[in-house]
């Protein structure tokens, strides 16, 4: 999977790509013989309030056919916040691979 990774108010260190690359990596045995059309990644930091300090937010655009799938996530760590976008979107393929199930088993009747 072809993946662009782009980075918003932080630098992107071999590090944080390859960890990156490594979590994308992992979905691709829920994809299955799924084609990714686009994958599209993006790190960054926003200013919190006051009192909340640095927040970091990891947003992942997926394009398969016929859907996008696009998880934004949010945490004081960057690692966390990429460990959670790669859980969510786990799920969400799994949700879109039953659908396309769904539709192929009720055209065969």
């Amino acid at each position: 999977m072809q993946i662009k990774i782009k980075a918003t108010k932080i630098d992107l260190t071999p590090k944080i790509k390859d960890y990156i690359q490594e979590k994308m990596d992992m979905l691709e045995k829920y994809l299955g013989s799924i084609d990714v059309i686009n994958c599209d990644v993006e790190v960054g930091m926003s200013i919190g309030g006051q009192n909340s300090g640095k927040i970091f937010r990891a947003e992942v655009n997926l394009q398969l056919p016929g859907e996008l799938i696009r998880i934004e996530k949010t945490e004081k760590e960057l690692f966390k916040a990429i460990d959670k976008v790669k859980d969510h979107l786990t799920r969400s393929i799994k949700r879109y691979k039953e659908k396309r199930i769904d539709k192929k088993r009720q055209s065969t009747k």
